[in-house]
């Protein structure tokens, strides 16, 4: 079996600069590579894969999921949750596009009052 690598300081850097400004949101090591929660939930997690890939899922509104779903890579649905969804990270990866799905994603999993004190783009 393969190890999974651990995710290199750069992505971690990058996550961290979008997922600390939301408010309670808190970085942990998780069982493989490190994840933010707020309140007990998880809003994102960036591991490495067995494939030697990077990758970070979170979580979608249904019409997200349905579109990860069919788009392929880098996009994806994973076999858990029915509102996780991810991105292979690269040199390729969309950071501002990435921002805002983090953002709905900290939406979707904070209580009400700590969602409304964030700026979500628009639609």
């Amino acid at each position: 079996m393969s190890n999974r690598p651990p995710v290199p300081e750069h992505y971690v850097t990058r996550l961290r600069g979008i997922l600390q400004g939301f408010p309670q949101c808190r970085e942990e090591d998780a069982w493989a590579g490190v994840r933010w929660r707020v309140q007990g939930r998880t809003v994102a997690h960036v591991f490495g894969g067995e494939d030697q890939r990077f990758r970070i899922t979170f979580r979608a509104e249904p019409d997200e999921v349905l579109a990860f779903q069919h788009l392929g890579a880098p996009y994806f649905k994973v076999d858990w949750g029915d509102n996780v969804v991810g991105i292979l990270l690269d040199d390729d990866t969309d950071w501002e596009e990435l921002a805002e799905l983090l953002t709905d994603s900290y939406c979707l999993q904070a209580p009400d009052r700590l969602a409304a004190q964030v700026d979500r783009p628009d639609d």
